[in-house]
Formats: structure tokens, sequence, C-alpha cells
């Protein structure tokens, strides 16, 4: 593990933080836990915390001893000062006399002794750091360290790897009694450089931040280097099919079966997740080993794990290429008995709790998918990704745990409290979910004007947004460069966001472009190709999501823009509304061939946009030939207003939200009496 302490950029952190009126422990602190943070072998995903003893000014200007610690929700690679609220020292001091101390009742004194009470909730390892004697106190969740205490001799590995320099601590939940065990420990130890906390972690303390930031790095290292001994091959691979099915083709597969049915609304209301795929040659031996059952099915790696991943991940059966079907068949049958387990695994402990917990959904966070790798699932792709992150760390671990000796976590009873601790339990379930959270869209044509509008949009309402256009560079999020008049580059796309994220839910088919003249003269050349973009690709991109949305088996929304020139057609235009024609009977057509999959089809009609289609050189040709300003176009008419691309986009995101609404056009224009449908 590389020190990365540097006095030069320690010195410019103390300035820094000077010039906004904060003290030197403060700053060094910010900078050693950003050191630290930054490194996912030691933290990942709010896995650790550090803290500092000083004095600071309460309200009166009275200077007191403090500990600033760690705050919930700040990640230690970016953290700022804010992030480590200040605490009044004394009060918490004064706990260490108390035999038992509730997780609702500690919080509540560390909230009361705030400096500030607008601050962050403090680590629930505060006591823990106000506790101990040391002015800086670093704390990690080191891959080397797990790997080399989650075995049967843990204890024993780690106290030949460490001798003196680290005294060991029995695996204790996360709180008050891991805090007065942590001080006994300490008081017998006092010489020592870290604790090791069996199957949870380590501390580092020193009396710089310098010191404990070089000791935690020396510590963790001679684990490394403990580890680094062994080279047994691990993983012996099982008999997989020779040819694998894709990411793509799996995932949908996986979503549908792992979405939550719904009790109204039908399929396309069910509660679903997003996906986050990893493979790579560790993840395939780790997946694809003849002992998988074993050693992937005995627990998280450190306890903080089970918040965000649950107890177990499930293993899939391999999907053999050319046979989705029996992968379909034999995952659901395997799911089920995930769940039974689950179910099982809940009521086992559930009756031990002193308060009864309401049990979690069953379904898993971790898929690992022998030949192909695993996902990482979650309510949004943020979410999906810490699963993933997390999962990959797993896979390290337990392969050098695997290489040292056997692995094994923290018994299932302590498992159990973990998953279920309300503390963490709330912070997951603080924040509400957006009406169009967990869904998966794409937008053609969504780089710029209405469809970018339209992307963002759905983004507001907290879908996940693929964009789909010839130039994504500009585009925030997933853009993927598609040319949607090339069948094999749309499949491609929609592969793409399937792999990405699992699936799709809704599609706005926005591509288009206006050819323009007279029927009767304009050559074949101009009409064909107007005819490409304008149908056929929007006939590709319908028949790729269905192909998707029919693998989810969740229903699925398709949204196209078919503009008012499909049902009142404007002089010289032909080339531009006889294929929006088209698209609008297509559209219809997918209503009634595919509404048994619960899939829904829709369109909006919109005319006179500023942007896109109808750009400012056409609005200022148009307005001349009917002898009008461009306001009195652009407002031309029966409200008098002018019409935004924003206007459409919450017209599409309106239909999104409509579950009973299929082969509908929605006019946005308004009011042009020509162009109404019924």
């Amino acid at each position: 593990m590389e020190n990365l302490w540097s006095d030069g950029d320690a010195k410019a952190a103390i300035a820094r933080h000077a010039a906004k009126g904060i003290n030197e422990d403060l700053a060094l602190r910010v900078y050693t836990t950003r050191l630290l943070g930054g490194e996912p072998r030691l933290v990942l995903h709010g896995g650790g915390n550090t803290s500092v003893k000083t004095r600071m000014s309460d309200i009166t200007g009275t200077e007191i001893d403090v500990l600033c610690v760690k705050g919930s929700g700040w990640d230690m690679g970016t953290i700022e000062a804010p992030g480590l609220p200040a605490v009044r020292l004394a009060p918490l001091g004064e706990l260490k006399g108390l035999q038992a101390l509730s997780d609702e009742d500690m919080v509540n004194v560390q909230r009361c002794n705030l400096l500030d009470s607008k601050s962050p909730n403090p680590s629930v390892e505060t006591l823990l750091h106000a506790f101990l004697p040391h002015k800086f106190i670093d704390h990690t969740h080191s891959n080397a360290v797990l790997s080399l205490t989650d075995q049967p001799d843990g204890e024993a590995l780690a106290r030949d790897v460490f001798g003196k320099r680290a005294a060991l601590v029995p695996y204790v939940m996360p709180g008050f009694a891991l805090a007065k065990k942590t001080d006994e420990i300490s008081r017998a130890h006092p010489g020592v450089e870290g604790l090791v906390l069996l199957k949870h972690g380590i501390f580092s303390m020193g009396a710089t931040a310098e010191e404990a930031y070089v000791r935690m790095i020396d510590l963790v290292t001679l684990a490394e280097k403990r580890l680094a001994k062994e080279t047994r091959k691990i993983f012996a691979g099982a008999t997989l099919p020779k040819a694998i099915a894709t990411a793509a083709e799996v995932a949908p597969i996986l979503r549908g079966l792992m979405s939550l049915p719904a009790r109204t609304g039908g399929r396309e209301a069910s509660q679903r997740f997003v996906f986050e795929f990893r493979t790579g040659p560790e993840i395939l031996a780790f997946v694809g080993g003849k002992e998988i059952a074993r050693y992937s099915q005995q627990g998280p790696v450190t306890p903080d794990h089970a918040i965000r991943t649950k107890n177990l991940p499930f293993v899939a059966p391999a999907p053999e290429a050319g046979k989705l079907d029996v992968f379909a068949r034999d995952t659901k049958a395997a799911l089920e008995k995930f769940a039974a387990a689950y179910h099982a695994y809940f009521a086992r402990h559930n009756g031990k709790q002193v308060v009864a917990k309401k049990e979690l959904d069953p379904v898993p966070r971790v898929v690992l998918v022998p030949g192909l790798g695993l996902f990482g699932l979650g309510n949004t792709s943020k979410d999906a990704k810490i699963a993933a992150d997390l999962a990959e760390t797993t896979v390290a671990v337990i392969a050098d745990a695997e290489r040292l000796g056997t692995y094994e976590c923290i018994p299932e009873p302590d498992i159990f409290d973990i998953e279920y601790w309300s503390l963490e339990q709330a912070k997951l379930s603080a924040a509400a979910e957006k009406p169009l959270a967990r869904r998966i869209v794409v937008v053609t044509g969504g780089a710029s004007g209405i469809g970018a509008a339209t992307a963002q949009a759905f983004a507001r309402e907290g879908a996940e947004v693929a964009v789909l256009d010839r130039d994504v560079s500009k585009v925030k999020g997933l853009g993927i460069a598609c040319d949607v008049t090339d069948p094999a580059s749309v499949r491609a796309a929609f592969d793409k966001v399937a792999a990405t994220w699992g699936g799709v839910d809704i599609v706005v088919s926005n591509a288009g472009a206006a050819w323009q003249g007279r029927i009767g003269d304009v050559d074949d050349a101009t009409l064909r190709k107007s005819f490409e973009l304008n149908f056929w690709a929007h006939q590709s991109v319908a028949q790729n999501a269905v192909r998707v949305m029919r693998a989810q088996n969740l229903g699925g929304c398709l949204l196209f823009n078919t503009s008012k020139q499909a049902v009142n057609p404007g002089p010289d235009f032909g080339p531009y509304g006889l294929p929006k024609a088209a698209t609008l009977f297509l559209m219809r057509q997918y209503a009634l061939d595919h509404g048994g999959d619960g899939i829904r089809a829709n369109a909006v009609n919109a005319d006179r946009i500023r942007t896109g289609l109808l750009n400012d050189e056409m609005i200022a040709q148009r307005s001349r030939a009917r002898g009008l300003s461009e306001a009195d176009y652009m407002g031309g008419n029966l409200l008098g207003l002018e019409v935004t691309a924003d206007d459409v986009a919450q017209a599409f995101v309106a239909l999104a939200k409509a579950p009973k609404t299929t082969g509908s056009v929605t006019t946005v224009d308004g009011g042009n009496i020509a162009a109404a449908l019924r």
C-alpha cells in the first residue's frame, strides 16, 4: 500500500482551510481522510470513518473540546470540512459509565451535542472515536485485513502478522457495545498503533494526522505482504456451456424475473430495479468456480456491505447462447428457492428480536452469472453501481481469503442484525422516489431540440435516460452514438442500454428531419431518404424496444414524435408529411399488436416549435410567406402562445405516466383545429 502523504500538499491544505477560518487540525483531518477515501482497497461507499479531537468556540465564544468525526452521507474521497461535524467531547466521554445505550438514544445524544444543529448525523462509530484517547483516528475496511481475518483462524493469523503493533478486537456490532469493548482493549494495550476489528476492519491512531495515516498504510501493507506469500490455485472451474449468452440478452430476463409484482396497474406498474454489469478475468474465475455454492454463500466480507447487498448474492444458472428460454425457466425456479430461503432466514432471526422487524423484499442485490459476470441491482443506476462495486470487492477479498485458507465471515445472526439495523435502514429509506424512478428511458435524437428537452424532462422525473444520436459528445449521462437509419446500429444501441442498465421501459422515438418539395416535382431519392429517417427508423427503434420489453415481460411504453404534418399537411411538405403519416399509423399498429404484451404506444403531434425541425431560418421564411412577424407566426394558434420544446417534452412524460392510455395522439400546438384529433 503506497504512502501518499505529501508535506507540500498538507501545507497547501492548511493554507486553503485557514482562508475559510478552519483550524489546522481539521484541515489535516480533511486532507488525510481524502487520501484514505481515494483508495478503494481501503474505503468503499461509506465503509470507513475518521476523526480528530480539537478545540473550537461555541456560540458564546468559549473554547471547548470537540470531536470532529465523519458525518453520515459524506464520501471520504471527496469530503470537505462540513462533512466532519463537531460534537462536544465531554458529554460523549461521560457515556462510558453507562452499562447499555440504545442506538436511538446514542444518535440523540450525539445530535444534541453538535455545535451546529444543521450538521449531518455523526458516524454510528462516533463513541468509539470519542472513547479512545488518541487525537487522530482512522478507520477503514481494508481488503487485505478482511482477507486475513475472514478465516476460521483469523485471530491467530492477525496476531502472527501484526504482533504487538495492533491489538485485536472480537466482532461486536457497531454502536455503544463496540465502543465500550474497543476502549477496554485499547486501555489494556496502550502502546499499539492500531486495532484490528476481526471480520470488520482496522483502526489506526496517532498524535498527528500523518502518524495515524502512515500507521494505517504500514499495518495494511503487513497484511498485503502476508497474502502475497500465498500462491495456491483457487476457484477450480465448473463445466459451463461452450457458448454463453451476452449480458444484453441475459439482463432483461433477470430484470423481469426480479421485479416485484404490483397489486394493481398491470405489469408496467411492477417495482423494478436498475442493473450494473461487471466482468473480467477475476470475476469470471469467481462466478465460474466449481465451489461457488460454498464460498459465495457465506455472507458479506464486512458487515456494512449487508446494507447494500443483503445477506447473500443470487447464483443464476449458466446462460447458454441460443437457449434463453431454458435460462429463463431455470432462473425462475432458482429465484423461487432463493426467496423461500430468504423468508426462512428472516423468520429464523426475527423471532429473537426485542422489537419485531418488518421483512424486506426477497430480491437479491447481487447476481452472479457463471460464464458471464455479475450484476449489481439498485433503485437507481448509482445504487446499482454501489452494489456492483461492493460485489467486486467481495470477489477480491474472498479470492485472497481462499488462497490463504477458507473464507468465513461473521455468523448469520450478526448478518441479520446489520441488514435490519434501524440506523442504516433509515438512511436508505429516507428519500422519497420520483414518479419515474427505476424506469429506463431511451430517447432518439436526444442530443438537441425536442429530444434534449425530452431527455431532461424524463431525468427530472427520476428515470435513467439513454440518449441515441449521431453526435453524443455533449450529452450528459449515457449517450450512445447511433444512426437510427441503420438497423444494425439501432440493435447495437439497444443492446448497450440493456447491458448497461438491464433493460428498457420507455422509448421516445423522436429523431427526424424535414425534407421539402412539391410532391409532383420531388425526386425519388429525396422521398426515400425522408422515409428512411421519418418512418423506417421509427420501425427499427420500436422493433428493438419491443424485443427487449418482451424479454423483460414488464410491459412498456412506445412514444412517437409524429408532427402535425401527419394529419394536417402543409404546402411543399409532402416528403416530410407522408412518412410521418405512416409513422402515426405505425404507432396504432403497435398499440393493436402488442397491447397483449402490456406495451402501450402513443404519439405526440406538435407544431411550430422553435428548435429541431423548425429552425430560425424556416420560421423567418414561413412568416414572410404569410405576411406575419415571427412572433405572430409562432403564436398563431387558438391560444396565441408560443409552444416550446419543453411543452412537447412534458406531453411525452404525461403519456408515459398514463398506464391505461394507448393508441392516442396528443396535440401540442397551442390550438390548430385542422390538426386536432378526437
